[in-house]
């Protein structure tokens, strides 16, 4: 248990630091008030959630022994969907209705159908 823990917890951080230099990293290349950069960590947290979950053996039942950093861990920490929930909240606030209505919806629909690529992509590997 002490084993798994702490793999969570190196990865959690590598996750959460991930995350942050990702959205640096986006916002020198678009300077808009608009959430490029959670849109982009959620949905490329989802293809490589989906992915990981195949190639780490937890389709069949059998997670491998470094599903818990990578998944829990490293993905858990890098994507932020309470990250999301605020940017939301804050475009509505500000009376955007419609662009956070469409971040909404592009952040649920593009990291699901991220999911169904990343498995099938890993599928290819399997």
């Amino acid at each position: 248990m002490i084993w798994t823990i702490s793999q969570i917890a190196v990865g959690g951080a590598l996750g959460a630091v991930s995350r942050y230099l990702a959205g640096i990293a986006l916002l020198r290349f678009w300077t808009s008030d608009f959430f490029y950069a959670t849109l982009f960590v959620n949905v490329s947290g989802s293809l490589l959630i989906g992915f990981a979950y195949v190639m780490l053996g937890c389709l069949e039942g059998e997670p491998g022994k470094f599903a818990p950093m990578l998944i829990t861990g490293f993905l858990g920490g890098y994507t932020t969907f309470s990250a999301f929930s605020l940017d939301f909240w804050m475009l509505f606030q500000q009376g955007r209705i419609a662009e956070s209505l469409i971040y909404a919806v592009s952040s649920a629909v593009f990291s699901i159908l991220a999911i169904f690529i990343g498995m099938a992509v890993a599928k290819q590997f399997s």
